[in-house]
């Protein structure tokens, strides 16, 4: 069992920054994937980014160039890093692992965290 928690969400104006950030009860360097996911509402979970098991990066299309995905290893973080924030990206961002290498379909995650709100106004 791994439990996750996310912070960071908040309103933030169209073009501005925000960091997610989810914490893991357990090592997840080179055991667990870990990913973002959002969902807005009246819509499907999308993936939105995810690091492997050690160092590989995945984005979704419409969040590359844009968001950046890190990880610190020692504290059992993830972090997701936005910038130039557009209203679509308005969502409920989830956290999520997998004991495997990266999947960009919720159905593949084992493990979520709670979710947190990001609002982008325009």
């Amino acid at each position: 069992q791994v439990q996750l928690v996310e912070s960071g969400g908040g309103l933030v104006q169209v073009g501005g920054s925000l960091t997610l950030s989810c914490a893991a009860s357990k090592r997840t360097f080179g055991v667990y994937a870990m990913a973002w996911f959002r969902q807005a509402p009246g819509k499907e979970r999308e993936f939105v980014a995810a690091f492997g098991l050690r160092y590989s990066t995945y984005y979704a299309d419409s969040v590359k160039g844009r968001f950046t995905i890190s990880r610190d290893s020692g504290k059992n973080t993830v972090d997701l890093q936005m910038n130039n924030l557009k209203p679509e990206d308005t969502a409920v961002y989830f956290c999520a692992c997998r004991p495997a290498g990266p999947a960009n379909e919720a159905r593949e995650y084992d493990y979520w965290g709670q979710g947190t709100q990001v609002t982008v106004s325009s």
